[in-house]
């Protein structure tokens, strides 16, 4: 099995990772020289990981038809990476994957696009954050049915026994599905996030790693981004370090204006959506709570309060 892909950020190197150790040959490439050398170093300079110095050499070193996953940012770092390839030998027939956050709309403008030249395109949402792309992805797919059972077996070991690769429709679908998933996640975080404040401020003063531990074992509101926060306050007591700032939005904001072209209201979306942006003004414990879990999944930098004294 050999796969091309693109984009060593966060995700890409842990996705890379996760390839080369199911013993899958990788070509790679970033713009970024740098990366691919960190890369290698991570992975012991493995001789499955091939590393490229342009897009037409990342071409030459794969097999016809070609399967390249991209793991870029969304927009039009997508769209150059796609023109790029299509202007240095992309060919009837290779299959193009955006495994990035990429809005749905744009992955059907895509596939579109490429099918123009005989090129096939999936469209994977990914989810699991950096551990998930490392040890077991949750790949939420779209695109034609026939060309995502042809790459079937990338996705089984990206997903491996952790995750899970599933198929959801046509071209957008699995984008789609993973906008919504994201917008969900804005209201569950969110609500952690306002949980400990209410804690945090109380005259009791709990023991707020003891609470996520607690909560962790057995309560209704178990689960991964309680262990995460548990994880992030044994690491960082109080979250003194992280000031209240979030970042991110971007899929949010795509979940409630697709929510209103379809007449649907989403009042806990666009309210942590809110929650987020008046944060970069005001602020608050909950925007910790938040930063630290986006940190811990995701690798997302959150902002430092000890350095800007620093400074």
């Amino acid at each position: 099995m050999k796969l091309g892909f693109i984009g060593l950020g966060r995700m890409g190197q842990a996705m890379v990772l996760n390839f080369l150790e199911k013993g899958i040959e990788v070509v790679v490439y970033n713009r970024t020289a740098g990366k691919m050398d960190d890369l290698s170093k991570a992975a012991g300079n493995p001789p499955n990981l091939v590393k490229s110095n342009s897009f037409r050499d990342f071409l030459a070193k794969l097999p016809k038809p070609r399967i390249i996953w991209l793991m870029v940012d969304h927009g039009k770092a997508v769209d150059d990476v796609i023109g790029e390839l299509i202007q240095n030998g992309l060919e009837k027939d290779d299959i193009v994957i955006d495994g990035g956050n990429s809005f749905y709309k744009d992955s059907v403008r895509r596939f579109e696009h490429l099918k123009s030249k005989g090129v096939h395109f999936l469209d994977a949402g990914t989810s699991g954050g950096i551990e998930g792309a490392r040890n077991g992805a949750c790949l939420m797919v779209g695109g034609e049915k026939a060309v995502f059972e042809k790459v079937r077996p990338y996705f089984e070991k990206a997903a491996g026994k952790n995750g899970i690769a599933s198929y959801f429709g046509p071209a957008g679908a699995g984008h789609f599905v993973k906008m919504v998933h994201n917008g969900v996640e804005y209201g569950m975080i969110q609500a952690i996030g306002e949980g400990f404040e209410i804690l945090e401020k109380s005259n009791y003063k709990p023991d707020l790693e003891k609470v996520a531990v607690n909560w962790s074992k057995g309560s209704v509101v178990r689960g991964w981004l309680m262990d995460l926060l548990a994880k992030a306050l044994r690491e960082n007591p109080g979250l003194r370090e992280i000031e209240g700032r979030v970042g991110g939005g971007s899929t949010g904001e795509w979940t409630v204006e697709t929510a209103k072209n379809l007449n649907v209201k989403t009042p806990v979306i666009e309210a942590s959506l809110k929650a987020r942006k008046e944060s970069q003004r005001v602020p608050t414990f909950a925007g910790k709570v938040v930063a630290a879990l986006r940190k811990q999944f995701g690798g997302h930098e959150f902002f430092n309060i000890s350095r800007q004294e620093e400074k």
